[in-house]
């Protein structure tokens, strides 16, 4: 389907019960393919393998899904499965060529989407690689983005606004001595739309501005949190790492090399809209062609970001429906256990205030009430509660 077509039809939003459960189905299908990504996360894997197991999950079960209808439905993969190791931060994504496995103890950040006729849910998940509960600091840095995460979701609500997640959310990330990491945006979602307007910073400062913006009923987001035990400012260290893109449709350019010209007539035909892995394309030929498309603003990169070594870094991401019975976060999994160091407890009462905040405004048989106590605990595993709304967990 074209931009035009696409543009003369209405757009949809979760006033449309049509909506809704296309959300919700992207979102099962999201969920389920963390916990298979999860499933193969053993020492000595290769990544590039487990992303492309996620990827293809994805495929298969959007797949199966709206064969039998008249229109073409588009589906599959709304943003590639990385797998981003310890003090690298995102978008670790790599290619087929690439060797790099998992070892004992490695902290991991999974981060991947899924849409159905453009209806996206995304999710972000920090695992260790190890058995028993996770200690010490790199339990602080998931704690604080759980926290963090949980916080969110009471405030990502109508009439509230983006400055006051962002505040609060730097608040929560303090109390276990961590930073939020800078340059992160948690975006509004709409119908084939992954990075809409409305946008809440994940820290604010004098190079960073969005527009202020009041959330509204029948809204959809991905609230997107990264907490790191370093300074939160992390750096590109290589652009040959980057290996995601999207096209950028407002751009346009007469490519002049050969390999150009036939990798982004490739992209036009499976990409136009959606976040890719360079993983689907020919290695040497997109390796070639990429560079001109990127320098000319063809395609937008998603580059991989690092903290410093020694550093943990931690990620949580979730799509929330903001219903009018109140917010539906549709997409998440079960934490591990987490022990924080000792000192690191939520005690500070404006954020005990925001945990104790209901989730919903409709009375569902008084489960919430139970959750919102036990999130006032501040421990990473009391209130990872909240995460069974995502309803991703076998």
């Amino acid at each position: 389907m074209s931009d035009d077509e696409r543009g003369e039809e209405k757009e949809l939003d979760l006033s449309s019960p049509e909506a809704v459960t296309k959300y919700k189905s992207a979102a099962e299908i999201v969920n389920k393919a963390l916990q298979l990504v999860l499933s193969e996360c053993k020492p000595k894997a290769k990544i590039v393998d487990i992303c492309e197991k996620g990827d293809s999950y994805i495929r298969e079960q959007t797949g199966n899904m709206y064969k039998n209808v008249k229109k073409k439905i588009e589906r599959g993969v709304a943003f590639p499965t990385c797998l981003s190791v310890n003090n690298t931060v995102c978008h670790y994504s790599p290619l087929a060529s690439d060797e790099t496995v998992l070892e004992e103890g490695d902290i991991l950040k999974i981060d991947m989407g899924c849409h159905i006729d453009g209806f996206i849910a995304v999710v972000g998940h920090t695992h260790v690689l190890q058995q028993g509960p996770v200690t010490g600091r790199a339990a602080d840095a998931i704690a604080a983005a759980n926290t963090a995460a949980e916080v969110a979701l009471r405030l990502v609500k109508p009439g509230k606004k983006n400055q006051d997640v962002t505040e609060a959310i730097q608040k929560v990330a303090a109390a276990y001595d961590c930073k939020i990491v800078e340059g992160v945006l948690s975006h509004q979602l709409k119908q084939f739309v992954i990075d809409g307007n409305k946008v809440v910073l994940s820290v604010s400062n004098p190079e960073t501005r969005v527009d202020d913006a009041e959330f509204e009923e029948n809204e959809v987001y991905a609230i997107d949190i990264v907490t790191s035990t370093g300074e939160g400012k992390p750096r590109l260290l290589d652009e040959k790492q980057t290996t995601i893109y999207k096209r950028a449709v407002d751009k346009s350019y007469h490519l002049k090399m050969k390999a150009s010209r036939f990798i982004f007539s490739e992209i036009n035909q499976k990409f136009p809209i959606m976040p890719f892995s360079a993983r689907a394309l020919e290695e040497k030929r997109a390796r070639l062609g990429l560079v001109e498309c990127v320098n000319h603003e063809l395609l937008q990169p998603y580059p991989v970001l690092h903290e410093k070594p020694g550093d943990f870094v931690a990620h949580i991401k979730f799509t929330v429906l903001l219903m009018p019975n109140g917010s539906d976060r549709i997409t998440s999994h079960t934490l591990q256990e987490l022990q924080t160091t000792t000192n690191k407890t939520v005690d500070d009462p404006e954020i005990k205030a925001w945990l104790a905040l209901p989730v919903k405004t409709k009375k569902k048989g008084g489960g919430k009430k139970k959750k919102g106590k036990r999130a006032e605990k501040g421990e990473g595993e009391a209130m990872d509660v909240e995460a069974t709304n995502g309803g991703g967990q076998d």
